[in-house]
């Protein structure tokens, strides 16, 4: 990846005209083909000025939007939220949209980034129901047209991870959803949409709608994306009121109150939000349901009136087989099946797997949780173990997953490697190198790694679920279409049998599986999509 640089904004090139051909030498007859290889030729000329690119004029309105969210790539990233907070605004900057992101400015963002940060101004902030005011401090960082703005603080932001415990970890995030409303208020940048994720920013519609009901962003409308509805940052209320100085009215509980003394910062942004959106159709029709719903379904079908779903995208520049550096060997839709042949290969030489092109190859990137389907992998690994399968795991997790995996490599010598641990290069190479991809989840918001699988000509075996119904349609052997494995209710059985569906088609319908991997790279998996959908999200919200 190019090393960040600060956005410079480039004038639009002015088309040059043709130069006129050069006066003829008097008394000089030149024969009619050379005239009419000139004329020719001046015809060409003025066709390539013609074809210079020209800049793409937007055909919708542009809008100002202020994310807000925890977590970055590449400043800061532990999961698919930092992915998001990075692609969509870079997506968005493209559909005409000026965007700013608002980030804490952790300790552990590398220093390379930390370093070209431009100090931006400072002030003090009441915080707390006592009074209490911090130093809140704000640096600049301009890339690739976004502006990233990092709220400072040594107080709340100096501990090595950005999550470290709920009783930490709730201060931190009251003061940072404060502050981002005030760094902004600071600027005097007042965007159309203010753009939230997450718990950890959720206190941003409520305080928005009550501290700051008086101020200038009164007039911006706010969004929250739901990531992932497990997290909510729940904790008692004479806790987070101290934190927030919020007024009493928003601890009832149709706002903030859940149970008998606690406070949801989740449920208190999905009430004040104008929008609620997550990150799939399918997932935003689950949440509504008490076994998806994580205790909030009720609120959530109360408000099911401003509840969208658009799905994820991943981001081509980071993601492409043809230009990756990563790879053994590069590739397109043109020469997959061969390139992916040497991948593979090369994967297992590495991993130190049998080399053989014929064997099937199943690649397993997740983190060894209950949620991600990994009690039904451990179930039936050894009814999926032959002589013609290898498999593949890279992630960390559970110790009880850890050390199953660890077994089944030693009970499986060459037939299955087991990477207890997290590799971006090497989850790059799986990609490339694996034949399917296994994505069983219990739940799944929305999913990137089918998405990435699918991009590199990877076929992926899914559960129906969230994201992962909405972006991979199954196969159908009478009409040879879709471009995935699926299968719908929470069984081992039903698993194994996707799994053997997938085989039976490799090994005994070649060119259908080709078929389904050119379908797969061809498709589109990149945020213009999402990006489109969420703009004409904020033109609805901001008209």
């Amino acid at each position: 990846m190019e090393e960040p640089k600060a956005a410079k904004t480039e004038e639009p090139k002015k088309i040059e005209e043709p130069k006129k051909a050069a006066p003829k030498a008097a008394k000089k007859v030149e024969p009619k083909e050379a005239k009419k290889e000139e004329v020719k030729e001046e015809k060409e000329v003025e066709e390539k000025v013609k074809e210079e690119p020209k800049t793409e004029i937007p055909t919708t309105p542009r809008k100002s939007i202020a994310f807000i969210g925890s977590e970055c790539y590449p400043f800061v990233k532990t999961g698919g939220l930092g992915d998001v907070m990075y692609a969509l605004p870079k997506a968005l900057v493209k559909q005409n949209c000026d965007v700013k992101v608002i980030l804490p400015r952790y300790k552990c963002i590398p220093w390379k980034y930390q370093e070209k940060m431009v100090y931006k101004g400072s002030f003090q902030m009441d915080l707390c129901l006592d009074g209490r005011a911090f130093y809140v401090g704000i640096m600049e960082y301009v890339w690739d047209g976004v502006v990233y703005d990092f709220i400072d603080n040594e107080e709340f932001f100096s501990s090595g991870n950005p999550y470290t415990n709920l009783i930490d970890d709730i201060p931190k995030y009251c003061f940072f959803a404060k502050a981002a409303l005030a760094a902004l208020n600071y600027m005097d940048w007042i965007p159309d949409i203010i753009h939230c994720h997450d718990w950890q920013a959720a206190l941003v519609p409520v305080y928005l709608r009550t501290m700051f009901e008086n101020t200038k962003l009164t007039s911006a409308k706010t969004i929250l994306t739901i990531h992932n509805l497990r997290f909510q940052g729940i904790y008692n209320i004479p806790t987070i009121k101290y934190w927030t100085g919020l007024p009493d009215y928003v601890f009832n509980k149709d706002v903030l109150k859940v149970n008998y003394n606690d406070a949801n910062m989740l449920k208190g942004g999905l009430a004040y939000a104008n929008i609620i959106t997550t990150v799939s159709n399918t997932y935003a029709g689950e949440i509504q349901t008490p076994y998806y719903g994580e205790t909030l379904d009720a609120h959530l079908r109360y408000h099911a009136g401003k509840l969208r779903g658009i799905v994820n995208g991943i981001d081509y520049e980071v993601w492409d087989s043809a230009t990756d550096s990563r790879l053994f060997a590069n590739y397109d839709v043109t020469n997959v099946i061969e390139k992916k042949k040497e991948n593979k290969l090369n994967l297992q030489e590495e991993l130190g797997l049998v080399q053989d092109d014929h064997k099937f190859v199943i690649g397993l990137i997740s983190r060894l949780t209950n949620q991600k389907g990994l009690d039904l992998v451990n179930a039936i690994l050894p009814q999926v173990m032959d002589e013609h399968t290898q498999v593949v795991v890279l992630g960390t997790g559970d110790a009880e997953y850890e050390d199953s995996f660890r077994y089944y490599e030693n009970a499986y010598k060459g037939r299955v490697c087991s990477n207890i641990m997290y590799d971006e290069t090497r989850a790059h190479k799986i990609y490339a190198g694996a034949d399917a991809l296994l994505v069983p989840s219990q739940f799944e918001p929305c999913g990137l790694t089918q998405l990435t699988a699918m991009h590199y000509g990877t076929i992926p075996i899914v559960r129906e679920t969230g994201g992962l119904k909405d972006t991979v349609e199954p196969y159908n052997m009478f009409e040879d279409s879709g471009n995935g494995f699926t299968f719908d209710r929470y069984e081992t059985g039903l698993l194994l049998d996707a799994i053997n569906r997938a085989k039976t088609l490799y090994f005994t319908e070649r060119e259908c599986w080709d078929k389904m991997v050119q379908r797969d790279m061809e498709k589109n998996c990149s945020w213009d999509n999402s990006a489109k959908q969420y703009k004409d999200l904020y033109l609805e919200l901001a008209r």
